[in-house]
């Protein structure tokens, strides 16, 4: 086999792709300065340049896990010494919560313990989303126990627990593990959760099944303490379905399905996307990855991130920066040539999305089952609710579940004649494969309920949005050919991808015109990943001086979708539409 230059297309700056009509690809990313030491292991040493590198380098961070069995949950909250706590601690996913009663005002003016409760956040990890009715219970119980009844499925295909006590974690570790499932490195600067296709091995449509890739890379690699030590946090996904499930362009790497054309099914490779506050999308390198090399080249990629990738500063320690001062070509070569020891063929792109990658909905799978799609609202539901959930999946006689990426939940397995019987009973937890196409696309974030780093409240507040959405656009949304994703974050760094939605919302203390400071939100409009209606991904665009109260939300989402409806041309989907109207019609 031999290596060509691949071809990969340039990063389209904002403004050139929104005189073009079309929502732009990515956002420039400064080169750090020729010379300037930038904590790179391969080129400068390990001398730790930041304090979040100084304690790292003290201890690994897996380490934590004996301190906090044999320590910190017989004497307490109080024994625990900062760089575990802020720390260490995340190596296992646990983070202290937001003290109840700070203003989103102070959220920046206050040190980390100032703003901490002495309860923690648990992310229980669940790669490629997958569940058994077993493990699913547990995480009720486990909630409706020890966590308040608290429950949030993320858009990383975890399950989020929150008040929960230290001197409780070694009872909940122990618990999840019998199950099979564990927290490790569910969050710091590790290889954090894989997504994966939520209707892995099932789909009657799928590419290739990436089960076995998932777990091998589980396997190997997942707590290995040679890749725990990360510049920062390291994103994966994975997928072989042709309706690009897992938001590939968002992460650090993504193995994306597709047929070789001589070598058969297998990936295309895409590395260097996230969002946060200096967005940008992933790009291909054009290489193409057979099924047996996949989790070989995904432990390439990790470890040019962990010798070469920036630790001078956190803002500029993710993979986009090194994608962005060595482009796809160099970054290639070095995975070959340094870490594979081999060249991988040029392959083809993906094919554009068959459909909608929520799956939200009942399918056929490939055995002559259902799988179907339910939509919660905001991804929350309380752990009573999922233990319910279990037995009703049992009833209908399915053991499995899967979670996507999206805040919504997959039945799998469901035998035909007992599809109505699924759906009566989901609809009584809150639960519909039928949701309207304001449910359907609305995510949002934690917000300033549980989280230190939001200034804003985010899940009542697009709970309360979706429903005021639904009654007032009962006229508009029979009009509408596809959803108009609303994405709520509590703060800049875009846990709920607010760059990449039809109206995305960054929390903020807005200023009214009466002068009063409130809780609001500055708008990104007509962002997309790739779908049915959107040709190319790209970024949302701002309208200067466009902020919302979280009040008058809804006030303004109506009118922004009454204008789409009334002025947009045939076919046109919300994106191209807002890149391509004047600031007035946005307002």
């Amino acid at each position: 086999m031999t290596t060509s230059t691949p071809t990969v297309p340039p990063v389209v700056p904002p403004s050139a792709a929104a005189r073009a009509g079309s929502p732009p690809t990515g956002a420039r990313v400064r080169p750090s300065r020729p010379g300037q030491p930038q904590g790179q292991w391969a080129v400068d040493g390990r001398e730790p340049l930041n304090a979040n590198e100084v304690f790292k380098a003290a201890d690994n961070g897996l380490n934590v896990h004996e301190r906090i069995e044999t320590i910190y949950a017989h004497e307490g909250f109080d024994s625990i010494p900062t760089d575990d706590l802020h720390g260490r601690f995340r190596w296992w996913g646990l983070y202290t919560q937001r003290r109840p009663g700070i203003d989103g005002g102070r959220t920046a003016q206050l040190e980390p313990h100032e703003l901490e409760d002495r309860y923690f956040m648990l992310r229980v990890r669940i790669d490629g989303g997958a569940l058994s009715t077993a493990q699913l219970r547990v995480i009720g119980e486990l909630s409706t126990e020890l966590a308040r009844d608290t429950a949030d499925i993320t858009d990383r295909q975890n399950i989020q627990l929150h008040w929960v006590r230290v001197e409780d974690v070694p009872q909940i570790w122990a618990r999840l593990e019998a199950v099979g499932l564990s927290t490790t490195e569910a969050c710091g600067d590790t290889p954090r959760v894989i997504l994966g296709s939520p209707v892995a091995g099932v789909a009657a449509d799928e590419i290739i099944d990436p089960t076995p890739v998932i777990d091998e890379i589980v396997t190997r690699f997942v707590g290995d303490p040679e890749l725990a030590n990360l510049p920062r946090k390291f994103k994966s996904a994975i997928t072989g379905h042709p309706s690009l499930d897992v938001v590939h362009e968002i992460n650090d790497i993504s193995l994306v399905g597709v047929v070789h054309p001589e070598l058969g099914p297998g990936y295309d490779l895409w590395v260097g996307g996230a969002l946060s506050t200096a967005p940008r999308l992933a790009e291909r390198l054009g290489a193409f990855v057979p099924a047996d090399q996949a989790a070989e080249v995904w432990h390439g990629v990790v470890r040019i991130f962990r010798d070469h990738g920036y630790r001078r500063l956190r803002t500029k320690a993710r993979l986009k920066f090194l994608l962005a001062e060595w482009g796809p070509e160099k970054f290639r070569q070095v995975l070959e040539t340094d870490y594979l020891g081999h060249p991988l063929p040029d392959g083809p792109a993906p094919a554009a999305p068959s459909g909608p990658g929520d799956h939200v909905g009942v399918h056929p799978q490939k055995d002559g089952l259902r799988y179907v799609g339910l939509a919660p609202t905001v991804g929350r539901l309380p752990g009573s609710a999922l233990q319910r959930l279990a037995d009703l999946v049992e009833a209908v006689g399915s053991g499995r579940v899967r979670l996507t990426p999206h805040q919504k939940l997959i039945v799998l397995d469901v035998p035909p004649d007992r599809v109505d019987e699924l759906l009566e009973g989901a609809a009584r937890l809150g639960l519909t494969a039928t949701p309207s196409v304001f449910r359907r696309s609305t995510i949002a974030c934690t917000g300033i309920e549980f989280c230190k780093l939001a200034i804003v409240e985010t899940k009542a507040t697009a709970a309360t949005a979706v429903a005021e959405l639904e009654r007032r656009l009962a006229d508009v949304e029979p009009l509408l050919d596809s959803p108009i994703s609303l994405h709520v974050n509590g703060c800049p760094n875009s846990c709920a991808r607010i760059q990449t939605a039809d109206i995305g919302l960054k929390g903020q203390i807005i200023t009214t015109g009466a002068g009063v400071q409130t809780p609001g939100f500055q708008v990104h409009l007509g962002g997309g990943l790739a779908s049915v209606d959107l040709e190319e991904p790209g970024l949302g665009r701002t309208v200067r001086g466009l902020k919302v109260s979280a009040e008058e939300l809804p006030d303004y989402v109506e009118r922004v979708v009454r204008r789409y409806a009334a002025t947009r041309t045939p076919g046109e989907t919300f994106a191209r539409w807002a890149h391509r109207v004047d600031d007035e019609e946005l307002r």
